[in-house]
């Protein structure tokens, strides 16, 4: 299993500078061929790192979650990852070899591995390796509520996790990393997979709000009123009630890793 990420580098100078980017009131669409050398971030209290920063809270947008994609050359890493205490992180390992300890313990992951960690948790991350290592980072505020624990850190895989397949198809699954019934969780990272010709087939929505970064195939997208052709490494980005649905395409399985907000009552002040 291969999972995609960021291409860097620049394009050559024959490339014609007309993209496919949008960003509109209701959906933002960034493709692969945007995320490259000069767009990087460095990150305080990282070492040897750089990141793809591919959204962000924005009033009046989507204002959940960040979501990052990292790459760590060897020897890079941190021992002081989020400055936000409150911040829970959901990292799924898209190549190379990962030290994380967290509260103490190490775990060794790799390409396909997901870490739940929870707000308050004391956690490093480190390349283990001597290739680069690339992972996808979501980063979220948690909301506590009185009577309920925080979550317990999950440490899993896409390789471990059996796919849910939705009802009346076979050609579309979702493998779950956390237990969509439990209430502690206030965001679900999970990777959802169409076989060719596999759609939703109608047009999602919802208040939750989403992250979907394409790991691998390609598929026709409906974001609000359009229709969008995806493919490896695109990113889409979507505030609450976007319309959204999708026809797989092509000869290999449609995989995106998808975040949302889930669980927890609309606010009704700030």
């Amino acid at each position: 299993m291969t999972y995609a990420f960021p291409p860097g580098g620049l394009p050559d100078q024959s490339v014609n500078p007309e993209g496919r980017a949008i960003f509109t009131d209701a959906y933002a669409f960034i493709p692969a061929i945007t995320m490259r050398d000069i767009v990087t971030s460095l990150l305080p209290g990282w070492e040897n790192t750089r990141a793809w920063i591919i959204a962000r809270p924005l009033s009046g947008f989507a204002e959940t979650f960040a979501q990052y994609a990292v790459e760590l050359a060897p020897g890079g890493g941190s021992d002081t990852p989020d400055p936000d205490p409150l911040a829970e992180a959901g990292l799924f390992v898209a190549t190379g070899r990962l030290r994380l300890t967290l509260d103490g313990a190490d775990h060794d992951l790799s390409a396909g591995s997901y870490a739940y960690i929870p707000a308050g948790a004391k956690w490093t991350l480190w390349n283990a390796g001597e290739d680069v290592a690339q992972f996808h980072w979501i980063r979220k505020r948690y909301e506590d509520v009185p009577g309920l624990n925080r979550p317990d850190p999950i440490l899993t895989s896409d390789q471990a996790v059996a796919p849910s397949v939705m009802p009346n198809t076979d050609k579309w699954a979702t493998t779950r990393f956390a237990d969509p019934d439990d209430l502690r969780h206030d965001m679900h990272v999970n990777i959802v997979t169409f076989q060719p010709g596999g759609r939703i087939p109608f047009a999602e929505t919802h208040v939750m709000e989403h992250g979907l970064y394409v790991l691998q195939g390609t598929a026709r997208y409906l974001l609000n009123k359009d229709w969008v052709e995806v493919g490896p490494g695109d990113f889409m980005w979507l505030r609450a009630f976007c319309p959204q649905a999708c026809i797989a395409t092509g000869n290999e399985p449609f995989r995106y890793l998808l975040y949302k907000d889930v669980n927890r009552h609309p606010k009704l002040a700030l």
